[in-house]
């Protein structure tokens, strides 16, 4: 083999540490270049923080007037659920229905939409805003109640009745705004005012619809739905500004072109994606985190299950208290009364309650909250849950004077709304995306909402009252107590190896 000269070594070793130059000068400007925008990031998160465009610098009074527009529209759109079901006989005999289940389903479909519409809304709302969503479902809320009011047909309805329901599921991102204007330390009683109107609105409208259905007509009914929704609507126009952060900086940095490419443009999550990549990244999320994150997958399931429960409970009230305690259809709006006492006090006490305890924990930890520390209240009302159902169940059972079951749907309420909003704060303090954490748990609890009173009939005629109710006393226990105790004890841990939720 021929041998290279001297001079042919010595200039391949010239060669060699110039081409190792070069590569540690690119190594080098990389790493500098990286330094720089992990430096701009931190930058831009500082800037926003203490910018006014910020929504969790506004005013006190701007920031409860946005909970309080995005209260009302989470409290209409549940209204729609159940408002209608007073007139189901009336909507019978004018499209001639004789099928029971077609009659059914003109209520139950708007159920089915409202739970699959948080899957693309709450997403949705991350890439476009929260104003935009929350106005959409307003203005299809107008257009298809008012479709409903005047349908010609009973298919048409029903179809109205299912894009009702997908614009009413806009309401879902509420509690996501309330993250977006709240620290964890603040938002507990703006978190409360917005879970109670899901909670008390389909207790409200049977016994509101009554007395249109028997006065005016049922597609009144849907009229004075329409109505609700065009005030919110123009209250979205004309009073809610936007409140979600990156969605506000992605805003200011396409009109002021300068900031392209400064700290506050790079703090920006997924500021450089193109739009499919934005579509299909936000809109798998919610399935994501119901099916990748084990914590909102049991607490969706646990809140789902109260949801169902509440709705299997409603379904059983126009019987129970006509067979055991011979109510009319006037004395029948009593038996109301007790689920929205509770809910009510259970929104007062829990929230004040729980956030008592969120701070005494944070002071000890230095001033730093956890998620974990909005647990003990979780708890404390989880236990009130299976009490409620026994209370009412075998009060009943035992044809007790007819307040004693009515308390017992109180005791109910009270831990439901409890348990709500401690749930509701969990997962938003847990999660980076809030609104799909929320979408999530919301797709779990429409469908238990619409498929529980499905077999109410058929439960407490093999079981009874009392026993039926034990048995969901028992599933409460099961599913509200341990699980919450060992988000106490694993939460962080858990969370740390999340990938979805927040550092």
């Amino acid at each position: 083999m021929a041998s290279h000269s001297p001079e042919f070594a010595l200039r391949q070793l010239n060669i060699s540490r110039t081409t190792d130059k070069s590569e540690m000068d690119e190594i080098e400007e990389n790493t500098v270049s990286e330094e720089k925008r992990a430096e701009a990031h931190d930058g831009g998160l500082d800037e926003w923080q203490s910018s006014t465009h910020n929504p969790r610098n506004w005013s006190r009074g701007k920031k409860w007037m946005m909970t309080l527009i995005i209260s009302f529209t989470g409290f209409l759109n549940p209204l729609a659920s159940s408002m209608m079901a007073p007139g189901l006989p009336e909507i019978a005999t004018h499209y001639r229905i004789t099928s029971e289940t077609i009659t059914s389903m003109t209520l139950s479909i708007y159920l089915l939409s409202f739970a699959l519409g948080p899957l693309i809304l709450a997403p949705l709302s991350e890439m476009y805003g929260r104003a935009l969503v929350l106005l959409f479902g307003n203005v299809t809320m107008v257009v298809c109640n008012i479709g409903c009011a005047f349908s010609p047909t009973v298919g048409s309805l029903i179809a109205c009745r299912f894009l009702a329901g997908l614009g009413g599921s806009a309401a879902s991102i509420g509690g996501s705004c309330v993250s977006d204007l709240f620290s964890e330390r603040d938002r507990a009683n703006a978190m409360a005012i917005y879970s109670l109107g899901p909670l008390l609105a389909p207790s409200i409208g049977p016994v509101w619809a009554g007395f249109i259905v028997q006065t005016i007509g049922f597609k009144w009914v849907f009229i004075m739905i329409a109505i609700g929704s065009g005030i919110a609507a123009v209250a979205c126009v004309t009073l809610l500004k936007e409140t979600y952060g990156p969605v506000i900086q992605m805003r200011r940095a396409n009109t002021l072109l300068d900031l392209k490419g400064s700290a506050e443009l790079e703090a920006i999550p997924g500021w450089n994606l193109g739009l499919s990549q934005r579509l299909s990244l936000n809109l798998r999320r919610p399935v994501m985190l119901l099916t990748h994150s084990l914590i909102c997958t049991l607490l969706s399931l646990y809140v789902a299950f109260l949801y169902g429960t509440y709705y299997l409970m409603f379904a059983t009230f126009p019987r129970l208290f006509k067979a055991v305690y011979d109510f009319g259809a006037g004395t029948g709006g009593l038996c109301y009364l007790g689920p929205g006492v509770g809910f009510i006090s259970g929104t007062i006490v829990g929230a004040k309650a729980g956030n008592m305890v969120y701070l005494n924990l944070a002071d000890k930890n230095g001033g730093k909250g956890k998620p974990e520390y909005r647990i003990p209240a979780l708890v404390i009302a989880s236990i009130f849950v299976p009490i409620g159902l026994l209370w009412y169940g075998w009060s009943a059972h035992a044809r007790l004077h007819w307040i004693m079951p009515i308390i017992g749907t109180g005791i109910f309420g009270f831990g439901l709304t409890g348990a709500f909003i401690s749930i509701d704060l969990y997962l938003v303090d847990s999660f980076q995306y809030a609104a799909s954490a929320l979408g999530a748990a919301a797709v779990f609890r429409s469908l238990f909402g619409f498929v529980f009173p499905l077999f109410s009939g058929q439960m407490f005629t093999t079981l009874g009252i009392g026993p039926g109710n034990t048995l969901l006393a028992g599933l409460a226990i099961i599913l509200g107590i341990p699980f919450p105790i060992f988000l106490w004890l694993r939460g962080e841990k858990m969370r740390a190896r999340d990938s979805l939720t927040r550092a």
